[in-house]
């Protein structure tokens, strides 16, 4: 599961007593909410769905889909249904690829997910072994499912832009920029990507 919300204060505090701008940053926007999800394929199935859409067109596909699957759409649900089923739930082509791959390894039990590597780096390898799962879905599984305290999307563009604001930034920073600028905050950058999301969505920062 997720972060919980003792563990991503004690990790803004620990971070905030190094870095005055995150301190303030939680002073002005309260500590994020925890974004807890179930550990297993249904969550990763459903970062699948959410790649480069937004929130609300993610929720709308995937209601669709537990419709026309059941819900958690099960792998061998999944498996079965048609093409054209899933293009009218708004499932593209391409991801409609990757769902099946997923779907399919589940099955044949060739990616069991309760067997992730502890090292963070390693357990990002092991996942993005599955077609359509790169860095930033295993680090958003991780982050929101595995609770991995250590976790930085730094790719994730609400990621950068929450960082600008806080730091103060002239610009948002790259991917590389966002890496290097909390290299320093480790082993906190779990919480830390929680609160760059909690700023971006925060109009009065």
């Amino acid at each position: 599961m997720g972060l919980t919300a003792q563990q991503i204060a004690a990790s803004l505090d620990a971070l905030g007593a190094r870095e005055p701008k995150v301190a303030a940053a939680v002073e002005a926007a309260g500590y994020p909410t925890p974004r807890i999800r179930e550990r297993g394929y249904a969550t990763l199935l459903r970062t699948i769905v959410g790649q480069q859409v937004s929130v609300a067109a993610a929720a709308s596909v995937w209601n669709k889909l537990e419709a026309a699957l059941g819900p958690g759409c099960p792998p061998n649900a999944l498996i079965a249904q048609d093409n054209d089923t899933l293009r009218a739930c708004g499932l593209s082509r391409q991801k409609q690829g990757y769902a099946r791959s997923l779907a399919e390894l589940i099955l044949s039990e060739d990616l069991p997910l309760d067997a992730l590597p502890a090292d963070d780096e390693e357990a990002i390898a092991y996942l993005t072994r599955v077609k359509g799962i790169g860095r930033w879905s295993a680090e958003i599984y991780l982050l929101f499912a595995e609770g991995r305290l250590d976790i930085w999307p730094a790719g994730d563009l609400a990621v950068q832009a929450g960082l600008h604001k806080i730091m103060g930034l002239e610009a948002r920073p790259s991917e590389k920029q966002a890496r290097a600028l909390a290299e320093d905050w480790s082993p906190h950058r779990g919480a830390a990507a929680l609160l760059t999301w909690h700023v971006y969505n925060n109009p009065a920062l």
